[in-house]
């Protein structure tokens, strides 16, 4: 199993070289396993592991996102990073920072394993793995009709990034840097600081 902190997609050289795996195989492997892999072009490939200013970020996200909601009375159903998603179109499977869904998420699976519906997709970029969150990951999401936004965010400054789906085709982009401000997440109506994502994080 091939370790992801180069880059995503594989060369096709490599891609040769590795074994291919059925989804119900990866399934069978990844509940097994201690450590997280995607399930890519039939590979499986072992994800890199988050240092603690990311996974404080995703934690901040989630909380921020979850309160604003609530104060809403939105009845969102929000995902921490270890909830899987499927793309059918594709048959792979990744994993999200942080992930919103409507009132009913929907599942590939009768084991509510594989999300497919899920409208806010977030990413806190790091060094080994930023070029795919910006592209990569980012096309596989396009195939899903559910998705309306994907956020990018970076560890080593105040800067969030948004992409909302407008319509199918058109994406608008915003960005916010300024710590004082807050991010639009427009696929579920609300606003988060920055100041709330980037708490207990040293910039």
């Amino acid at each position: 199993m091939r370790n992801l902190e180069k880059h995503i997609p594989l060369s096709l050289n490599i891609r040769r070289k590795l074994k291919t795996y059925t989804l119900v195989e990866f399934l069978r492997k990844e509940a097994k396993s201690v450590d997280k892999h995607e399930f890519i072009d039939g590979h499986i490939l072992k994800m890199p592991y988050a240092d603690g200013t990311h996974n404080i970020i995703s934690s901040n996200v989630l909380g921020a996102v979850g309160l604003a909601l609530e104060d809403l009375k939105k009845n969102h159903i929000l995902f921490s990073s270890g909830q899987k998603v499927y793309f059918p179109s594709l048959d792979e499977v990744i994993y999200a920072d942080a992930l919103a869904a409507c009132e009913k998420p929907l599942y590939w699976d009768d084991e509510q394993l594989l999300l497919i519906n899920p409208i806010l997709v977030v990413e806190v970029l790091s060094k080994s793995t930023q070029k795919y969150d910006r592209a990569g990951k980012f096309d596989k999401y396009k195939t899903l009709e559910s998705i309306k936004e994907y956020v990018l965010i970076r560890q080593d400054q105040p800067y969030v990034e948004t992409w909302y789906r407008e319509k199918p085709g058109l994406w608008k982009e915003t960005i916010t840097t300024d710590l004082s401000a807050s991010a639009p997440l427009l696929s579920v109506g609300i606003d988060v600081s920055l100041q709330r994502i980037y708490k207990n994080v040293n910039l």
